[in-house]
C-alpha cells in the first residue's frame, strides 16, 4: 500500500522537466507541462482528454480524468462507477524543483471478469488523501514528501469468496540527501505507519476469518541510488519498446547507461513491524503481540551481503484442533535470521554488459550468470540466529551451509545448537508419550542426543556440529560418521530392501557421559 501511494503520486508528476527559474505561470507554460506529461502516453490517450493542465495563480493545476482510460473497455468485462477527476498542483521554485500538493478522495465501485470469466464486484474508497512534496525534474521523482490517507476501505465479492479490508489511516514520510562522495547519487529514506487494520475473508470452501492489527509500522532506506541514470534508462526503454531488435548503436548505448548506473545501490534496508496481530475463526484463534520482518543488502559491489529475517513475540494459539497436551510445545517466541554473503554484483554486471541483448540466451546462460554472481558458483548461506522458545523448550542455533549452485551434493555445514533445560523437554515428551506411544522414540532420540552434549557455563547444553564435504559428521569434535565411500551415491539410489549392508561405515559410538 505505501509503495503504491508514493509511486502513484510520483508518476503524476513525471516529466515536469521545464526549468522553473523565471517561469511565468500562463497558458503557454501549462501547455508545455501538458506536452511533457503526455509524451510518454499512446497517441490515442494523449488526445483523449485524460490530462488537462491549467494556470492557477502562482501554480499549475493538473487534472486527471482516469475515466478516459476506460473508454474502450467492454462494460460486460470491466466497469467502474464513481471515478471522478482528481487534481494536483505544481508550483515552480527558483531552484528548478517543483512543489507538489494535492487533496483528493476516492469512492468507486464496479465489476470485472477474470481469466476464468467469473464475475467479481469490488469497491475501493479513501475518505481523504493529502500529500505534499518536492519534485526533482532531473530524476523524475520526489526529493521529499508527506502523505496522509484516512478511512481506507477495500471490498470484493465473487460467487466463491468475499473480502473486506480497511485501515483507519496511513501516514508516510519521504526524505532524501545527496550521497557522500559527490557522485550524483542519492540516499532515500521513508517511514510510516498504518493504523487499525481489519480484514474479513469468507468463502464457500472456508469458514469466516478475521485478521486484525493495531498498527503496521515500516521503515526503508536506500543509499547510493543512481536516480538520474535510472530515469534515463527508463526513458530509453520506453522510446524503443516497440522495436523487435536494437541496433548495434542503441545496444551499445543502453549498455553504457547500465554501466554508469552500476552498482544500482550501495545499500538497502527495510523493516516492517505488526503490533497486536490477531486471527479469529470458527476453528480457533491465534495472535502475536509483535511480528517483525527485515531485509538488508549492503557491502561493496564485489562482496555484497543479502540478509533476511522474521521474528514473532508472545505467540498465542487457542484451537479445538490443538489437543491441550500439545499446547506447551507451541512456540511462544520465534526468530529466524539468514544471510547470503559475498554476492559479486561487480563481476555479474561486467558479464551482463558483455551480453548481446538481441541474441537468444543460450540454455546454460542462467547457470553461467549465477556463477558470476556467486563466485565460481560457490554459495554460502549463514544463519546468524535461529531460536524458538516455549513452556517446555528453549533452543538457539547459529551456523552456515556452504555448497554450489550447480549441485546439491558438494556441501558442508557448521552449526552450534544450544538448549536450555533439556531435562524439562525430555520430561514433557515422556509425559505426552503416555497418550501417544509413538513419541517414545522421540524421547529416546533426545536422550541420545543429550549424551553428545557439552555443558556451557550458563548451564545450557551445546552441540558443535560439523558436516564435511566428504560426508563425515562430527559433534563436539567426536566423529560419529566417516567419509562417504566411492559407491555411496549408487547405494543411495537403490531401494532400501536392495541395498547391501555397509561394511565400512563407522559405527555410532555410545553416548558419552555428560560432564
Amino acid at each position: 500500500m505505501r509503495l503504491k501511494l508514493v509511486t502513484a503520486t510520483s508518476l503524476l508528476a513525471l516529466c515536469l522537466v521545464t526549468t522553473a527559474q523565471g517561469v511565468e505561470i500562463n497558458q503557454d507554460g501549462a501547455n508545455a507541462v501538458k506536452d511533457n506529461l503526455t509524451k510518454l502516453l499512446p497517441k490515442d490517450l494523449a488526445k483523449s482528454g485524460l490530462l488537462t493542465v491549467n494556470p492557477a495563480g502562482t501554480r499549475y493545476e493538473i487534472i486527471y480524468d482516469l475515466a478516459k482510460l476506460l473508454a474502450k473497455a467492454d462494460p460486460a468485462t470491466f466497469a467502474i462507477n464513481g471515478l471522478t477527476p482528481f487534481s494536483m498542483f505544481a508550483t515552480p521554485l527558483d531552484s528548478g524543483l517543483w512543489n507538489i500538493e494535492g487533496d483528493n478522495k476516492l469512492n468507486v465501485s464496479g465489476h470485472f471478469k477474470g481469466p476464468d470469466q467469473k464475475p467479481t464486484d469490488f469497491s475501493y474508497s479513501i475518505a481523504s488523501l493529502v500529500y505534499t512534496g518536492v519534485f526533482d525534474p532531473a530524476i523524475s521523482y520526489l526529493r521529499s514528501g508527506t502523505f496522509t490517507a484516512k478511512d481506507i476501505k477495500v471490498a470484493s465479492k465473487s460467487d466463491t469468496e468475499e473480502v473486506h479490508a480497511s485501515f483507519a489511516g496511513m501516514d508516510q514520510k519521504l526524505t532524501s540527501t545527496d550521497s557522500a562522495g559527490g557522485n550524483g547519487r542519492i540516499d532515500f529514506a521513508g517511514s510510516g505507519s498504518m493504523s487499525t487494520f481489519v480484514e474479513q475473508v469468507s468463502g464457500l470452501q472456508m469458514p469466516p476469518v478475521e485478521i486484525r492489527a493495531d498498527s503496521i509500522d515500516f521503515d526503508a532506506k536506500v543509499n547510493g541510488l543512481p536516480a538520474k541514470q535510472i530515469r534515463e534508462i527508463v526513458l530509453f526503454i520506453l522510446d524503443h519498446l516497440e522495436e523487435k531488435e536494437l541496433s548495434p548503436e542503441n545496444s551499445d548505448k543502453i549498455k553504457g547507461m547500465l554501466k554508469q548506473a552500476f552498482p544500482i545501490l550501495a545499500s538497502f534496508s527495510e523493516t516492517i513491524g505488526v503490533n497486536n496481530l490477531t486471527i479469529s475463526s470458527q476453528v480457533g484463534n491465534g495472535g502475536v503481540k509483535a511480528f517483525g520482518y527485515n531485509l538488508a543488502i549492503d557491502g561493496p559491489s564485489d562482496a555484497m551481503r543479502f540478509g533476511f529475517g522474521i521474528d514473532a513475540q508472545d505467540i498465542s494459539l487457542d484451537s479445538p484442533a490443538m489437543p491441550a497436551s500439545y499446547s506447551p510445545f507451541v512456540p511462544t517466541n520465534f526468530d529466524l535470521q539468514l544471510a547470503i554473503p559475498n554476492l559479486d554484483f561487480a563481476t555479474f554486471g561486467d558479464a551482463l554488459m558483455a551480453m548481446d541483448f538481441n541474441a537468444k540466451p543460450p540454455e546454460q546462460s542462467g547457470d553461467e550468470m549465477a556463477k558470476k554472481l556467486f563466485r565460481d558458483g560457490r554459495l554460502t548461506v549463514e544463519f546468524p540466529k535461529v531460536s524458538a522458545k516455549s513452556d517446555v523448550y528453549d533452543v538457539d542455533m547459529t551456523g552456515k551451509i556452504e555448497g554450489r549452485v550447480d549441485t546439491q551434493k558438494d556441501y558442508s555445514m557448521e552449526a552450534t545448537i544450544l538448549a536450555r533445560d533439556l531435562d524439562k523437554t525430555i520430561a514433557a515428551v515422556q509425559e505426552l508419550a503416555k497418550t501417544d506411544p509413538d513419541l517414545n522414540q522421540v524421547s529416546f532420540g533426545i536422550m541420545m542426543v543429550k549424551g553428545f552434549a557439552k555443558t556451557d557455563a550458563d548451564g545450557r547444553s551445546r552441540w558443535d556440529i560439523s558436516i564435511s564435504r566428504d560426508g563425515s559428521v562430527a559433534i563436539n569434535g567426536q566423529q560419529i560418521k566417516g567419509p562417504d565411500g566411492p559407491d555411496q551415491d549408487q547405494d543411495q539410489e537403490l531401494e532400501p530392501d536392495q541395498q547391501e549392508p555397509d561394511q565400512g561405515q563407522d559405527a555410532v559410538p555410545a553416548p558419552p557421559q555428560q560432564p
